[in-house]
């Protein structure tokens, strides 16, 4: 992975005024992938928008294990969904 697709924990966690320790809870909780590099902790970019949804619900006051919760829930909504789509769409063809 190329070091320009990938943003410091540190610098993230000062733009998002959040503790590095939130991060790596996340971490640690599979909830985010983190990538490191001579001891320091890197964000994929791949990774900002999932991290920016979970700090939002983080600053609701839910703790990590609520988030984790409602993370897992919210893709299984989608995986539903993507279900959907595609059942109507085989369906259409029967129209």
């Amino acid at each position: 992975m190329k070091t320009a697709e990938l943003i410091a924990a540190n610098d993230f966690c000062v733009y998002h005024n959040v503790e590095y320790t939130f991060i790596t809870s996340l971490h640690e909780a599979g909830l985010v992938e983190v990538t490191i590099i001579n001891e320091t902790t890197f964000i994929p970019q791949t990774e900002l928008q999932k991290l920016e949804k979970l700090i939002s619900l983080h600053e609701l006051d839910i703790n990590i294990a609520g988030i984790e919760a409602i993370s897992h829930l919210l893709k299984r909504v989608e995986k539903l969904q993507e279900d959907m789509r595609y059942l109507k769409n085989r369906l259409s063809l029967y129209e």
